[in-house]
């Protein structure tokens, strides 16, 4: 939720010193959009993989937590708030549907488009965790064969996209799955091999926390190497320190959340529940953060830069909690009015 904000923040054109701040604070959080591909396919081959859930009701249960809440959310950004449409505005029916699926209805939709190809690619993940089994051997030969194809991929997308000749052709593979493919079978052989990887996480989480700030340096170098005024493009997650740092931040994360759950933390439980309406939130979160920003934020960032950013951060998040939460309550007793109506008309 802070990346786009840091981005509106930016165009009010603050000092240099001002914008090596919202650098840092931009690449310090870029993990959570990996992180939340990882724990997606670790939580699925977590209530899936066995017993074995039939795909069509997988799929009717995701239609109705994702795909839903997509088709209105992004409906919202198109005809209320229209200008947050990344790129040109949609002019005819054709643009409509166009943006609509790839992403370009609002800034961070286009992360939504590549997260539900995971949803919907799930049986491959399923066939590889259960394929791998219990092999060690054939883990880490999915980990070298994942590995070896990021590292094409990274080769790829630096040559040919970043500041390449197909910097604006190409631009959609930012929301290919295969761009964060190696997040997705890191959570899935997580999950797999939970009981040696977990603990090795926890054993080695200072050499993790060490490795993840000398990774935060090279990627804070790679964004301030390019002039000013700064440009958060400069900083996508498609480089090798970014990944690393990523990967780095992800364990750290993991190992965080497993001490916790071992040593029963009341704080799981809070955790737990905000973590089944994180998606709704984020879909919400550009509308909410639109509106701090125009009714109150954007006015005290430009006096006070620090406090307009937190300030709608800090609303943004609690607004689009309350509207997941609430919309929720809501429409949940009215399901249940129509489910009855249907079955006893």
């Amino acid at each position: 939720m802070l990346q786009p904000i840091l981005a509106l923040a930016l165009t009010l054109h603050p000092s240099n010193f001002a914008q090596v701040g919202i650098g840092f604070a931009y690449n310090l959080v870029k993990f959570t959009a990996p992180a939340f591909i990882f724990g997606i396919l670790y939580t699925t081959m977590r209530q899936t993989l066995w017993p074995v859930v039939p795909y069509s009701d997988y799929l009717r249960n995701q239609w109705h937590a994702l795909f839903v809440p997509t088709l209105w959310w992004t409906s919202i950004y198109l005809l209320v708030m229209p200008w947050v449409q990344q790129g040109s505005r949609y002019r005819s029916l054709g643009g409509f549907i166009w943006r609509f699926i790839n992403g370009n209805a609002a800034p961070h939709l286009w992360y939504n488009t590549m997260m539900l190809q995971f949803i919907v690619l799930m049986p491959l993940f399923w066939h590889l965790a259960r394929w791998c089994g219990a092999s060690a051997k054939r883990a880490w030969r999915i980990v070298g064969s994942t590995v070896l194809f990021t590292v094409i991929w990274l080769v790829l997308y630096d040559t040919q996209v970043f500041h390449g000749p197909h910097m604006h052709s190409w631009y959609l593979l930012d929301r290919v799955c295969l761009s964060f493919l190696i997040y997705g079978i890191f959570g899935t052989l997580t999950w797999s091999f939970r009981n040696w990887v977990l603990p090795w996480l926890q054993r080695w989480w200072l050499g993790l926390a060490a490795g993840a700030l000398a990774a935060y340096y090279w990627i804070n170098r790679d964004l301030f190497a390019f002039v000013f005024p700064v440009k958060l493009t400069d900083a996508p997650y498609y480089r090798p320190g970014m990944v690393i740092y990523d990967l780095l931040m992800i364990g750290l994360v993991v190992a965080l959340g497993a001490a916790q759950i071992r040593h029963k933390r009341p704080v799981t439980v809070w955790v737990h529940r905000f973590a089944n309406f994180a998606y709704k939130a984020f879909l919400a979160n550009v509308f909410w953060e639109q509106v701090v920003w125009l009714t109150v934020g954007k006015m005290l960032a430009q006096s006070h830069l620090f406090w307009g950013i937190l300030l709608t951060y800090v609303a943004t998040w609690g607004l689009s909690f309350a509207s997941a939460f609430g919309l929720h309550a809501v429409w949940q007793p009215l399901r249940k009015q129509l489910k009855n109506r249907v079955a006893n008309p």
